[in-house]
């Protein structure tokens, strides 16, 4: 048998190892039976301090380091590297150090594997409600006042969450493989309606854990560019009306799997907490199995098969788990678990400057904004710090439409959808010395499928012409110098000519 090293990682605002709950002893109970040897001293429980203000991502991830080297590494027998599992914001953390210390590959990573139970990928959108009504949340926090610097870092949008997945997105797949990393992801997408907080319909969001969007989990994510055209004087005025998809990639192929009746926390459904050690529970069977799937990895072609065996079983459980049923004691509620995607919509000049003031239109068939299908929109957050960037959450069966069909008793109508996508965008100052110009792109089947796709999330930069008039620096001819003290441009106006 293969000797197996497992480290995790807990989420954020966690204060007690035992939010990691039976799991890892429930690895340990089991790993025989994949042809792994796993003793209790081959476990190793990582802890970090999220819940302090000062504390930011990559100085965990700093400390992370130094713990692996210290602490890790020593225990490794010649040749081994371990497995890490992590749970919501361990994600990022682990990411983060992996990003930051292995990435250029100058030395191999003494992790092999990467498998992140609802990792907060892309942030979460209950990042946003601030320190004081977070704390509360039972399904997310421990009790403790959370750290503002990893709240910032976990808000949909951030900087560094962008800067992280784009990253990823261009250059990870030169890094997949046995001398480099095997990342998966797994999530639930179902509601422990116990942990429901009234307050805060993000904790009951559908296309969610309670937590975290299914779409933010999923590192298969895809990086659109769009570029405004060169300004042209068109009757006299200033126009650069068009957009065009100037760049274009999709993440690595990276397994990821929707687990069957689980949620973010808790007893009952947490995906990490309500494994019990006793090998006959069942209720996350399917859980230990797909971990035990995940470190069974060992080739390149493991790995793509094993994504797409995942692809597959998520499509069924998808399908299986459309419409959950709440039966309560004045009848029956129906709560429809169709696919969602997410798009995190950037905004930058020419010159690389960040754009925060602007009108994002989206458009359907026809580029026509009332050519939207009803119900299609689920939700719209711009980033608190970093206001160039806004990120809009679809329910993608009801955008890309959906056959009529019976689920568990309950009638679904069918849904048209549609099968084009496209922007206008209106951005400000629109006059002065330093403007910009209003643009759009057609909606087209091709900006809908580069931009949509379900359970993920599209990052698109839309960069636009920083337009400077040519009346910020001029020379003027004067005769003598009595001219010179004569010259007042203290009222210059932009006027119509601009910087070519």
């Amino acid at each position: 048998m293969k000797t197996l090293t497992l480290a995790f990682v807990h989420g954020y605002s966690v204060t007690n190892l035992d939010t990691y709950g039976e799991m890892p002893l429930r690895l340990m109970q089991e790993a025989g039976t994949y042809g792994f040897q796993l003793k209790i001293e081959h476990i190793f429980l990582g802890r970090y301090i999220s819940f302090n203000d000062e504390v930011r991502l990559e100085d965990i991830a700093r400390a992370l380091e130094q713990a692996v080297q210290e602490q890790l590494a020593p225990a490794l027998a010649s040749g081994e590297r371990f497995v890490c599992i992590t749970h919501s914001t361990g994600g990022p953390v682990v990411r983060t150090w992996w990003n930051d210390y292995y990435k250029d590959q100058k030395q191999l990573c003494p992790m092999s594997h990467l498998i992140m139970l609802a990792p907060a990928n892309y942030g979460s959108a209950l990042a946003q409600l601030g320190k004081s009504r977070l704390s509360r949340i039972k399904s997310w926090f421990d009790g403790v006042e959370p750290g503002q610097r990893v709240l910032n870092w976990l808000e949909l949008g951030s900087t560094e969450a962008w800067k992280l997945n784009k990253d990823w997105i261009l250059n990870g797949e030169k890094h997949i493989g046995p001398k480099g990393i095997f990342p998966f992801s797994l999530i639930g997408q179902d509601i422990d309606r116990k942990l429901y907080d009234h307050l805060n319909s993000y904790t009951g969001e559908l296309g969610s854990d309670g937590v975290v969007r299914v779409a933010a989990a999923n590192q298969n994510g895809r990086y659109v560019k769009l570029t405004q055209e060169t300004p042209k004087l068109v009757g006299g005025k200033w126009q650069a009306a068009n957009l065009e998809i100037s760049e274009f990639k999709e993440a690595p192929q990276t397994p990821f799997r929707v687990m069957t009746y689980k949620s973010h926390s808790g007893d009952t459904m947490g995906i990490m907490r309500s494994a019990l050690k006793d090998t006959k529970d069942q209720k996350s069977t399917e859980t230990v199995q797909a971990i035990f799937r995940c470190i069974g990895v060992g080739t390149v072609a493991d790995y793509k098969k094993l994504t797409g065996e995942f692809a597959t079983e998520t499509t069924d459980v998808q399908q299986k788990g459309l419409v959950e049923v709440d039966k309560r004691i004045f009848g029956k509620k129906y709560f429809i678990h169709d696919r969602y995607s997410m798009i995190l919509f950037r905004l930058v000049d020419s010159e690389g400057h960040l754009v925060s003031d602007f009108d994002l239109i989206l458009t359907g068939e026809n580029h026509d904004p009332n050519g939207l299908p009803a119900g299609f929109f689920a939700d719209r957050q711009c980033n608190q710090i970093n206001k160039s960037t806004v990120t809009y959450f679809f329910d993608y069966d009801v955008l890309h439409g959906r056959r009529a069909m019976t689920v568990n008793g309950h009638k679904l109508d069918e849904l048209k959808g549609i099968s084009k996508l496209g922007l206008i965008i209106r951005p400000r100052p629109e006059d002065g010395f330093i403007r910009y110009l209003p643009c759009e792109i057609e909606a087209s089947k091709e900006l809908f499928e580069k931009a949509l796709q379900p359970n993920s999330t599209t990052m698109i930069e839309i960069c636009l012409q920083r337009v400077v008039s040519n009346e910020v620096f001029r020379f003027e001819k004067v005769k003598n110098t009595e001219g010179v003290q004569n010259l007042n441009f203290k009222k210059v106006a932009p006027g119509n000519g601009i910087v070519k």
